[in-house]
């Protein structure tokens, strides 16, 4: 037994020497670049790395495909069914043209024309514009992570290898470092807002929280090893304003923070989350509500009808749409955040998802599940833009003012432009979507039959 005790005292040396070396290297090359938001662009040689990785490991699999002889790409259909862009009333008088040779203005009802209706609901259910929105977005080459192409097989030993390796990498070293990085963002969080708080408010305060709130988001940011690109900053949210983006990823909220200076606004929660909101309220104006208050919308928008009024406050930071989208559109935006008469600043938010799939499908993976598999992911690129900032014309509701956002985010992120409700998520069609169809239809029909009528 005495044998051994060099040697347990030679190990725990060993690995007080690791530790501090790694701690070290994290203070260094991390943390305290991330204090005073500069990089040493050790993230973008990484991101060069893989990408050549990437590139060769999709050619052999592309070689070795052709030399079996099997299909490598399922066919993808990135959109609807492709068709010209055409009204209920010009698809149902070409099926009444085709069917019988009738003009559309013969009768008042043709059984035809049940045939456009069986068309739609069957191209709906085939590929609808809904459903594939809250699933990963299909990757047409490999990125050695398990969300791939599913024709892609075993075709050598060194790509086996080469996967065995990359999941030794992000397992047993990128997401230890992950982890200590994110704890230590968190942890300088609380604290930092905390003692914060306790100053009087004044310049001297609401200058420490900025940048205690930069720094550690600037950690948070680190430790997912994400790559950001801002386009545009002149535009960037300035005070009394509302900030608007697409929304993919709860770290949508940390991506923008990162670069900015925002009030949150969000449902008070308990445990570890409910700390962190008590902490950053003392520090700074964020907009918490009970869960009873936020289904009261007149007590929402008098709230932050409040807060965007005073010049001095923070701009506050919404995602309009609700829910998560897989980040190749964007949906409907509620109208709530655009009726309160505030300056408007958009930002489009765009995911590589070759690097790792940042999108949260909370009806499938929990918080804890979805973290995990961003922090064993390559690595988190986006590019963000910033918008000229928008105010609503005379002329305009808050439902028009809301598209009108919408199609700005949309047109400059490279997405789809979808007036459906996230909130289909979970939900089924309202019947106003159904009932918009039959009017559409009823008023096709009473038109013609008036229009007779008045010849």
């Amino acid at each position: 037994m005495f044998l051994l005790l060099p040697f347990d005292s030679l190990v725990v040396n060993l690995l007080g020497i690791s530790l501090t070396v790694l701690f070290t290297l994290l203070l260094v090359f991390i943390i305290v670049p991330a204090i005073f938001g500069v990089s040493f662009g050790i993230r973008k040689v990484y991101m060069k790395t893989l990408l050549k990785i990437f590139q060769w490991a999709t050619l052999r699999i592309e070689r070795g495909a052709k030399e079996k002889n099997h299909p490598l790409y399922k066919p993808y259909v990135n959109g609807i069914i492709a068709k010209e862009p055409t009204s209920l009333e010009e698809e149902i008088k070409e099926i009444r043209r085709s069917g019988s040779g009738k003009a559309l203005d013969a009768p008042e009802f043709e059984l035809s024309d049940i045939f456009y209706f069986c068309r739609k609901g069957i191209e709906t259910i085939m590929d609808d514009e809904v459903t594939k929105r809250f699933s990963a977005e299909e990757l047409e080459s490999w990125n050695l992570l398990s969300r791939t192409n599913y024709n892609f097989q075993y075709i050598s030993l060194r790509l086996t290898v080469l996967w065995g390796l990359g999941m030794l990498i992000r397992y047993c070293f990128l997401l230890p470092l992950r982890i200590a990085l994110a704890f230590t963002g968190i942890s300088l969080l609380v604290t930092g807002t905390t003692v914060v708080g306790y100053l009087p408010n004044g310049r001297c305060k609401e200058f420490l929280s900025r940048h205690v709130h930069l720094m550690c988001y600037r950690i948070c940011v680190r430790a997912l090893t994400a790559i950001i690109t801002y386009h545009d900053r002149e535009n960037r949210p300035r005070n009394g304003g509302i900030c608007v983006a697409n929304h993919t990823s709860p770290i949508d909220v940390i991506i923008l923070a990162s670069d900015g200076y925002y009030a949150m606004v969000g449902q008070i929660h308990g445990g570890l989350m409910g700390v962190i909101q008590r902490a950053m309220v003392k520090a700074c104006p964020h907009v918490w509500f009970e869960r009873s208050e936020v289904k009261d919308r007149h007590l929402v928008a008098k709230r932050l009808t409040e807060h965007v009024q005073d010049k001095s406050k923070l701009p506050i930071l919404i995602f309009p749409e609700g829910t998560c989208i897989n980040n190749t559109s964007v949906m409907m935006f509620k109208k709530g955040s655009f009726e309160i008469g505030a300056t408007v600043y958009p930002v489009a938010i765009k995911y590589d998802p070759q690097f790792g799939d940042a999108f949260w499908n909370s009806s499938k993976y929990g918080m804890v599940t979805y973290l995990l598999r961003m922090m064993t992911s390559w690595a988190i690129v986006c590019s963000v833009w910033y918008l000229p900032p928008m105010t609503r014309q005379p002329e305009e509701d808050a439902v028009q003012f809301a598209n009108r956002v919408k199609s700005a985010i949309a047109r400059q992120g490279g997405l789809v432009d979808l007036l459906w409700d996230g909130g289909l998520k979970r939900e089924k069609v309202k019947d106003t979507f159904k009932e918009e169809q039959q009017k559409l239809y009823s008023k096709m029909i009473v038109g013609n039959h008036e229009d007779r009528s008045r010849s």
